[in-house]
């Protein structure tokens, strides 16, 4: 337990909860989970296509619907057969030398999800680590952006109540544990 109450791995800013899990997203039980979208919301590698995939044809149809996305935006579509009801597709920035709009493009991608969350009146929403895969964001700095625009949200905004930001591994996990650890102990 931390000084301040809170467990590793976890802060409360406001009425918000975060938490960073290691898990495979498709499998929670949340309002909505976050796609790492592409521009085209079509099905892709790694987190989009492991959605795609268990969320079934059904997601690829209301996609192609929407015409595609871009890059610091999000849509929400229904969940299909994953556990979650919605899915909010947020698609982050290629990373190219973080002076190309990347950091804030990545925050607003954070922002748009979380203000579908917010409009919805979601109570749990799970993200993965957007951009840190086959687009290259490197995982500190990303996980630093992460957690500052969901800080922001959670002091300004009822809901969600939960965010859970999901791993796929520990080594994925270790820097939003970072980030979390020290927002913990520069809240206030």
């Amino acid at each position: 337990m931390a000084p301040d109450g809170t467990k590793p791995g976890r802060m409360k800013p406001d009425g918000m909860e975060i938490e960073v899990l290691v898990g495979n997203i498709v499998t929670y039980s949340v309002n909505a989970i976050v796609n790492a979208a592409n521009e085209r919301l079509a099905p892709g590698g790694g987190v989009c296509g492991a959605i795609f995939r268990a969320a079934g044809s059904g997601l690829v149809d209301e996609c192609r619907v929407l015409g595609g996305c871009p890059a610091g935006e999000a849509r929400i579509t229904g969940g299909y057969n994953l556990p979650a009801e919605w899915i909010i597709h947020a698609v982050g920035p290629v990373w190219h030398d973080g002076k190309s709009g990347e950091p804030e493009c990545l925050a607003r991608c954070y922002r748009n999800a979380l203000a579908f969350a917010a409009d919805y009146g979601l109570a749990e929403i799970a993200f993965p680590a957007i951009s840190t895969g086959i687009f290259g964001y490197p995982p500190k700095e990303a996980a630093t952006i992460a957690l500052a625009a969901c800080r922001a949200h959670g002091e300004t905004h009822a809901s969600p109540k939960r965010v859970l930001l999901i791993a796929f591994d520990e080594a994925q996990a270790t820097p939003l544990r970072d980030a979390l650890h020290h927002a913990n102990l520069t809240h206030g």
